[in-house]
């Protein structure tokens, strides 16, 4: 019997009706967000009698999609005990192959470290991705030039196991490296970590020391954790970050700087430097720095065609005055 076409396209595009919106359900839940039976059933532009079939599909996919029931009630997708295919949009890709990408460029590329599982990660995602983003994912990443200046290499799997402890609350014992190259073995309660400078840092309570301290995670070695539950501390300072900068800003002299320029501008010119702006107006912006010294300011201060006045300290003001009368060879 030969088939009949009309019969055949029909069920060819209802399959492709079926197929194109599990997979529109599907990236929808992959947000994470909990959405209404009716939010999905108007989205895709369905019943909520079909909507319940699609989940069901999604289920027997292996999707674990939990449904609330009643008012108030939601579809979710929940952790499963196997990764499902995920569902990336176009730029949602291309946003995840850059963050590879840029992760890829820093460190040494150690076998086991962040950068490295970075780079294997870069080709997995690449080698599924649709014709029509191969070509352009292959030339962006031809044209991507990142800078990679020095960094550490940080294992992957020991900032896992301190993200683990931190949420078990257990202590870590590990080998730590000053910078004088002395090795010690320290017991630590791990309460954050923090990227910062393109290093890593451990914020915990050294149990030996009966004090706070901060370990750069490079530097750690034979990671374990512990049995010892703890627990929590207020924090020595209103974040992990807050507190490591305290430590980088020790001995630092606070500068204030009054720059009749754009907030844009005054940070593209101290873009290397932990500056923190508040907008006077449109033209005029405050900018506060934690400087050495201030020879550090004459970089930035070079690339601000603006006027610029130094609120304080009193020492960098004079410093800067006699620079300039310096340059211009008055006496």
């Amino acid at each position: 019997m030969r088939p009949v076409p009309g019969r055949d396209m029909g069920q060819t595009g209802a399959m492709a009706d079926v197929t194109g919106r599990a997979l529109s359900l599907l990236a929808m839940l992959q947000t994470g967000r909990s959405f209404s039976g009716e939010e999905l059933a108007e989205r895709l532009g369905v019943s909520p009698r079909t909507l319940r079939r699609d989940v069901d599909r999604l289920r027997g996919y292996g999707y674990p999609v939990a449904t609330r029931p009643g008012p108030g009630g939601h579809y979710r997708l929940t952790a499963g005990t196997a990764m499902p295919p995920l569902m990336l949009g176009d730029d949602e890709a291309i946003a995840v192959l850059l963050g590879l990408a840029a992760l890829a460029a820093t460190g040494s590329a150690a076998e086991g470290s962040l950068d490295d599982a970075a780079t294997r990660a870069y080709g997995k995602v690449e080698q599924y991705l649709p014709k029509r983003l191969r070509h352009r994912a292959a030339r962006l990443r031809a044209s991507l030039e990142t800078e990679a200046p020095p960094a550490p290499s940080t294992g992957a799997a020991d900032l896992g196991t301190l993200a683990e402890a931190i949420g078990q609350r257990r202590a870590v014992a590990f080998d730590y490296e000053r910078k004088d190259g002395a090795v010690s073995r320290r017991r630590v309660e791990p309460h954050r970590q923090v990227h910062r400078h393109l290093r890593w840092y451990l914020l915990g309570w050294d149990t030996g020391r009966g004090d706070w301290r901060l370990y750069r995670v490079d530097r750690i070695g034979g990671l374990t954790m512990t049995n010892d539950v703890f627990a929590p501390r207020p924090l020595p300072a209103a974040t992990a970050v807050d507190y490591l900068d305290q430590g980088i800003n020790r001995g630092r002299e606070r500068v204030v700087l009054t720059v009749e320029a754009p907030a844009a501008a005054v940070a593209d010119a101290f873009r290397y430097e932990d500056v923190e702006l508040h907008p006077l107006g449109e033209r005029r912006t405050r900018a506060t720095l934690m400087l050495d010294t201030w020879e550090w300011l004459l970089t930035g201060l070079a690339f601000l065609d603006a006027e610029v006045t130094v609120e304080e300290p009193p020492a960098f003001r004079a410093a800067l005055a006699a620079f300039g009368v310096r340059l211009s060879g008055e006496r």
